[in-house]
C-alpha cells in the first residue's frame, strides 16, 4: 500500500484520459459510469489514507527521487480530511449533473475528473511549485466548467474569473521564485526547517515572498478586496459546477494553513507569523464585506455565493490567531460550510426549475410544483447554514466562538460573527417566504425533481446532522489533524550550501 497517497491523483487522470477516447467519448451512459466509478474510488482512497495517516505524516517520492529535489506528496490527517471532504463534493455534484446538465456541453465529464486531480493535488503535494502546477490545472478545467452550457453571463464571470487568475498565476511564479531564491528549495518541509536559519540580509527577500503567497492564495480564498469575482461567478454558472466549486475557497485558505502555518509558523524565528498582520484586518473586512454583501442579493445563488465569502472570512480570521484550538474549530467549520454552501446551490438549482422566468430572483412568482419537498429542503439547509441547533452549524459556531474568546479577540470576532448569523436568517427567511409564500396563479409545468438530484442533495444535507452525532471523534479528529502543523520542523535532507 506504499503507493496508496498517488492513488487520489491518478484516479482522476486516468479516468480524465479515457473518458475522451473514442469508446467513451460520446456515450453519455458510459460516461457517467466512469465518472461516477471513479469519485467513488477517490473517496475508497482518501478514507483508506485517513486510516493510514493515523500513525503520522507519510510521504512519497515520485520516482524515488528524494527531497528537496523530487516531487513530494504529503499524507497526514488534514490533507486525507481534506480529501474526503472533496470526494464526497465531487461525488454528489456528479450525481446531480448526471441528471441531464452534463449534456448541455461537451466535455463535462473528463473536465471534471481534471478539476478533482488539481483539487486532489494541491491537498497532497509536498511542494510550493508543485502546488502551482496542480493550481494550474483545477483553473484550466474550471475555466472551462464555468461557461459549460453557455450563456451570456456565465461568459461575462469567465472572462473576469479567468483575467484575475491568470494575473494570479504570475504573482505565484515571481513568489515562488524569490522564495527559490532564499531558501534554494521549494519543498515544504525543507523551507520549515531552513526558515528560523535564514541569513539577516535574506530576510526582508523572503517576507516579501511569503506575502506574495498570501496575496496569490487570498485570491483564491476570495480574501478582501480580491473577492469580488465570486459571487458573480459562482451564481452565474451552473448548478452542479456551482457545488463543485464551493471547495475552492477553501484549497486557497488550505493553502494559506500549508504555507503560512507550516512554513512561517510560530517556530520560524523573524518570520514568524509574518502574515497574522494582514490576516486580521483582511479577514474581519472579508467577513463584514460578506455580510453586508449577503443583505443586499436579489437572488437565491448570489446570496448563496456571498455566504461562501463569509465562511472565507471567518475562517481566515480564525487562522488569523494562530492556536491550534482555533485551527481545529475552523476545520470542523469548514467542512461543514462547504457541504452545506454546495447544499444550498443544489436547493437553489431545483428551486430555479420549477420557477419559470423567476428562476432563483426573489421576486414574486408561481408556485412551484413540488412546493412541499423543496421547502423542507430549503429550511434543514437554510437551519444548518444559520447555526441552529441541532445541526453542524450550531456546533461550528459555538467552536468558533470558544476559540477566539480570549481578551480581545473575542470583541473583534464575536460581533461579525454573530452579526453574519443574523444576516443569514434575515435573508434566508426572506428568500423562503418570497419563493414558497408570495406566490400567485397556477404551478408552473415544469419535471418533478429528478431522483439523483435528489439524492445528491440528500447525501449533503444528511451529513449536517452526521457531524452533530459524530462531534465528539470528529473535533477530536481535527485536533488531532492540526497539531502536525505546529510542530517544530526537522531537516529532510541535507543540502551541501
Amino acid at each position: 500500500m506504499d503507493h496508496l497517497i498517488f492513488f487520489p491523483v491518478l484516479i482522476p487522470l486516468l479516468a480524465g484520459i479515457a473518458l475522451m477516447l473514442p469508446g467513451l467519448h460520446q456515450q453519455v451512459l458510459r460516461q457517467r459510469l466512469v465518472g461516477f466509478a471513479a469519485n467513488v474510488l477517490m473517496l475508497l482512497s482518501a478514507i483508506m489514507l485517513l486510516q493510514q495517516s493515523a500513525g503520522g505524516m507519510r510521504t512519497y517520492m515520485m520516482g524515488d527521487w528524494q527531497a528537496p529535489f523530487g516531487i513530494a506528496l504529503v499524507s497526514d490527517q488534514l490533507s486525507s480530511i481534506m480529501l474526503i471532504l472533496a470526494a464526497i463534493l465531487g461525488l454528489t455534484a456528479h450525481l446531480y449533473a448526471s441528471a441531464g446538465d452534463d449534456q448541455r456541453g461537451p466535455f463535462f465529464h473528463p473536465l471534471f475528473m481534471f478539476q478533482m486531480l488539481g483539487i486532489n493535488g494541491a491537498f497532497l503535494t509536498g511542494d510550493a511549485f508543485n502546488l502551482f502546477v496542480f493550481f494550474e490545472i483545477l483553473l484550466i478545467a474550471s475555466y472551462s466548467l464555468l461557461i459549460h452550457g453557455g450563456g451570456k453571463q456565465r461568459t461575462q464571470a469567465a472572462v473576469h474569473y479567468v483575467l484575475l487568475n491568470l494575473t494570479g498565476s504570475a504573482f505565484f511564479l515571481i513568489g515562488l521564485a524569490i522564495i527559490y531564491a532564499v531558501f534554494g528549495t521549494l519543498n515544504l518541509a525543507d523551507m520549515a526547517y531552513k526558515a528560523p536559519h535564514l541569513k539577516s540580509e535574506d530576510l526582508a527577500l523572503a517576507k516579501s515572498g511569503a506575502l506574495l503567497l498570501l496575496v496569490v492564495f487570498g485570491l483564491k480564498a476570495a480574501l478582501l478586496p480580491l473577492h469580488f469575482w465570486l459571487p458573480r461567478t459562482y451564481a452565474y454558472t451552473s448548478t452542479p459546477v456551482a457545488a463543485l466549486f464551493a471547495i475552492m475557497t477553501k484549497v486557497g485558505i488550505y493553502s494559506i494553513w500549508r504555507i503560512h502555518t507550516a512554513v512561517f509558523g510560530d517556530h520560524a524565528g523573524v518570520l514568524a507569523n509574518v502574515a497574522s498582520d494582514w490576516l486580521w484586518p483582511l479577514g474581519w473586512l472579508t467577513l463584514v464585506a460578506g455580510t453586508l454583501a449577503v443583505l443586499a442579493s436579489q437572488s437565491l445563488k448570489m446570496l448563496v455565493a456571498n455566504l461562501v465569502v463569509v465562511s472565507a472570512g471567518t475562517l481566515l480570521l480564525m487562522l488569523a490567531i494562530s492556536t491550534e484550538q482555533s485551527a481545529a474549530a475552523a476545520l470542523y467549520y469548514l467542512i461543514h460550510s462547504t457541504l452545506i454552501a454546495a447544499a444550498l446551490f443544489m436547493v437553489a438549482g431545483l428551486i430555479t426549475e420549477q420557477r419559470g422566468q423567476a428562476q432563483d430572483r426573489l421576486v414574486r412568482s408561481r408556485p412551484l410544483r413540488q412546493q412541499g419537498l423543496l421547502g423542507v429542503l430549503f429550511v434543514i439547509a437554510a437551519l444548518a447554514v444559520i447555526g441552529l441547533p441541532p445541526l453542524s452549524g450550531f456546533v461550528g459556531k459555538l467552536l468558533l466562538l470558544q476559540a477566539s474568546s480570549a481578551g480581545y479577540q473575542a470583541s473583534w470576532i464575536w460581533a461579525p460573527l454573530l452579526i453574519s448569523g443574523l444576516a443569514a436568517m434575515l435573508m434566508l427567511t426572506r428568500a423562503g417566504t418570497t419563493i414558497f409564500w408570495r406566490v400567485q396563479g397556477a404551478a408552473q409545468p415544469s419535471d418533478a425533481v429528478h431522483p439523483l438530484k435528489l439524492t445528491a442533495v440528500l447525501v449533503l444535507l444528511l451529513m449536517s446532522p452526521l457531524m452533530v452525532v459524530l462531534g465528539g471523534p470528529l473535533t477530536e479528529l481535527t485536533q488531532s489533524a492540526v497539531s502536525e502543523l505546529y510542530k517544530v520542523p526537522v531537516a529532510v535532507v541535507e543540502v551541501t550550501p
